[in-house]
């Protein structure tokens, strides 16, 4: 039932809809006097479409721009205070995996991770909120403080918002302005993370489609737009309008030219491992009838995780193959010569351009019974080509059901009928993946969600034996009761005992997808990493006092010797300083005692690390064998201030390569 409004029209509203059917190009985003965003006619750009000559007006240029993008540019070079605390009891297999999960803001997540990882990462994913026109329409909500220095006070103290995403309603006039805030912030420095020869992909819908090429162009360069994939994933009814039926993934890269051949050699990895397959299979069967029905059954199985390879479907004792491929020459003319049908005996159809081959070569292919004949002479000829000779590419259309990513998530969440809205399937995170990172590499998601990309990270490792690695990060939102989607996502966390956040789906999704992965047959390079260290993004470990010594009053000195928070744990502390050193997060942690204190070996000797008090110089002496590569204490952690002088002294006589500092 509706309300009265109780208050007479905005005439002004009514006007600027009315000239937004005439002219939706004179309709922008401004500030009023308020200094509130709202929805606004340029007035140059009317008259001029008013007026038969060219009116005088501001300085015209090519460029992107709206309301709050110069705070937003502050926003994303500011520095924050912050640190990322390890949470062990929500890991798996924290002291070995290489994986991280990240819990908090991505904005924050990418400010504290991009010393230790600049150039370093091949793959960022980026599935922000879209910001359609209908519905729900969520952004981030970024505080933002017009000093720098304000923000790093701030950003030193708790943040009380329980909701990080709020509503994007078109009426509010901020529909796009807060939504290119939010995504300008996030790539100048996921730019700064990438390798020189990674990308960022970026999946869309219509609404924010050509402000997200703008907005790359700006932060990437035109000549670094890689393409765009068109995802066919649903079927839509639509007998009124044009039926909506596809999402858009802008791939831009740090460096183009650095992509050439790089995409090629991870496709090569996929390939060896099917002509493996093919090897192996064709040394168990003695006849090629039982050696196809085996294969075929193989591959029926392992469809869906072939990935960009998903065209083999032969197989015979020479190998795997994708099928055929046409013998046409696509030029303007080609070869001319009769190829005899084997069974009647009479001159195939010539392709209209003649052959792309040869004769020469033709007759080589039919003695090695490469050629492939259709049931009369009629048909064209064509070539059965090998895994080993197809190059195979990233279409830039291709077709996936949306609807395979609830059904991932069911397959892992039985409990639930339905845990998590729209998430994406995980063959289409697998096609990313494989073709766009090798085996060693790092992949990020920056908006976690459901964790489709870590899951198809596993799958992918398990697949063909590599090493990738996945940082995901996703911030702790509450989920609520206001949709039904939200009511059975939020009563799903509460019957299997998680905090109803979408951070804890994320990671339970991880969990499942691991011991779902490790129950498959895996390749025997593969190290059999399920598993991530969760790393949740807090105040630093440091006191104001720290930060601001200026600021605290002498009646406050008393309780300010200490310059770490008293709640931190020696690990807390280690991670800290891995990120300010720029370590990778990573690396093995060891933890042994020696004389009596606790340290922390990280990476074997490439970063030692003691926090505990009455620091001597036995201890130090015994330390220093070690030679590790750095080496912290806690500044406060020294028995004398003569054992903190001597320290420098003692690593100089016993291992004068280590790098010693101080928290």
């Amino acid at each position: 039932m509706d309300k009265l409004k109780m208050h007479t029209p905005n005439l002004v509203e009514a006007n600027i809809a009315r000239l937004a059917e005439l002219f939706p190009n004179c309709v922008t985003e401004a500030r009023d006097a308020n200094g509130e965003l709202a929805r606004r006619i340029d007035f140059d750009l009317l008259r001029q479409e008013l007026s038969s000559a060219i009116v005088e007006g501001p300085q015209e240029r090519y460029q992107l721009n709206w309301p709050g993008k110069r705070e937003a540019l502050l926003t994303a070079n500011a520095p924050i205070a912050k640190t990322l605390r390890p949470c062990r009891e929500e890991s798996v297999d924290f002291d070995t995996t290489r994986n991280l999960f990240i819990e908090g803001d991505n904005l924050e997540a990418l400010k504290l991770l991009q010393e230790t990882y600049l150039n370093q990462v091949k793959l960022i994913y980026i599935d922000p909120p879209y910001n359609r026109k209908k519905g729900n329409n969520l952004v981030y909500r970024d505080d933002f403080v017009g000093d720098t220095y304000e923000y790093l006070i701030q950003s030193n103290q708790a943040d009380d918002q329980g909701y990080r995403l709020v509503a994007n309603t078109d009426a509010n006039g901020r529909f796009h302005s807060d939504w290119l805030s939010m995504m300008l912030q996030r790539l100048r420095i996921a730019r700064n993370l990438l390798a020189p020869s990674g990308v960022v992909a970026i999946s869309i819908d219509d609404a924010e489609t050509a402000n997200v090429l703008h907005l790359c162009y700006e932060i990437f360069g035109e000549s670094n737009f890689v393409g765009t994939l068109i995802w066919k994933n649903a079927t839509d009814n639509n007998p009124t309008n044009i039926a909506v039926e596809h999402e858009s993934i802008h791939v831009f890269a740090r460096n183009k030219t650095e992509l050439e051949g790089v995409w090629k050699s991870s496709v090569s990895e996929v390939k060896e491992i099917l002509m493996q397959v093919g090897a192996d299979m064709a040394s168990r069967y003695s006849t090629l009838e039982s050696l196809q029905a085996a294969y075929t059954e193989w591959f029926r199985e392992n469809k869906s995780q072939l990935g960009p390879l998903d065209r083999y479907k032969y197989i015979d004792f020479n190998g795997v193959y994708t099928g055929s491929q046409s013998v046409h020459n696509p030029g303007k003319e080609g070869y001319r010569y009769d190829v005899l049908h084997p069974d009647t005996g009479k001159p195939c159809k010539e392709p209209l351009m003649g052959y792309r081959f040869p004769k020469a070569t033709m007759d080589r292919l039919l003695s090695e019974k490469r050629i492939l004949f259709g049931e009369n002479e009629g048909k064209i000829v064509e070539l059965k080509v090998y895994a080993s000779e197809f190059e195979d590419k990233l279409s830039s259309v291709f077709e996936l059901d949306g609807r395979t990513g609830p059904y991932d998530l069911k397959a892992l969440f039985p409990e639930g009928s339905k845990v998590f809205s729209n998430p994406k399937p995980v063959l289409l995170m697998e096609r990313l993946v494989s073709f766009m990172s090798g085996s060693q590499d790092i992949c990020i998601d920056l908006f976690a969600g459901s964790s489709t990309l870590a899951h198809a990270v596993l799958e992918v490792n398990r697949r063909e034996g590599s090493c990738r690695r996945f940082i995901s990060i996703q911030y702790p939102e509450v989920i609520g009761q206001e949709s039904k989607d939200a009511k059975e996502a939020h009563k799903f966390c509460v019957n299997i005992g998680l905090e109803p956040l979408i951070s804890e789906i994320s990671k339970e999704r991880i969990r499942r997808a691991g011991a779902a992965v490790i129950a498959k047959a895996e390749a025997s390079e593969w190290n059999g990493d399920t598993g991530f260290r969760v790393l949740k993004i807090d105040t630093s470990n440091m006191n104001d006092v720290y930060y601001t010594p200026d600021a605290i009053t002498q009646a406050a000195l008393p309780g300010m010797v200490d310059n770490i928070r008293a709640d931190r744990t020696p690990e807390d502390l280690l991670f800290q300083v891995l990120l300010d050193w720029g370590v990778d997060l990573a690396l093995p942690i060891e933890r042994q005692t020696i004389a009596g204190k606790t340290v922390l070996f990280v990476d074997g000797n490439a970063l030692v690390a003691c926090f505990d008090t009455g620091i001597d110089e036995d201890f130090v002496k015994q330390l220093a064998t070690h030679k590790p590569l750095r080496v912290v204490f806690r500044d406060a952690g020294f028995a004398s201030d003569s054992v903190k002088i001597n320290v420098e002294q003692v690593f100089k006589l016993l291992s004068p390569a280590t790098e010693i500092k101080t928290l």
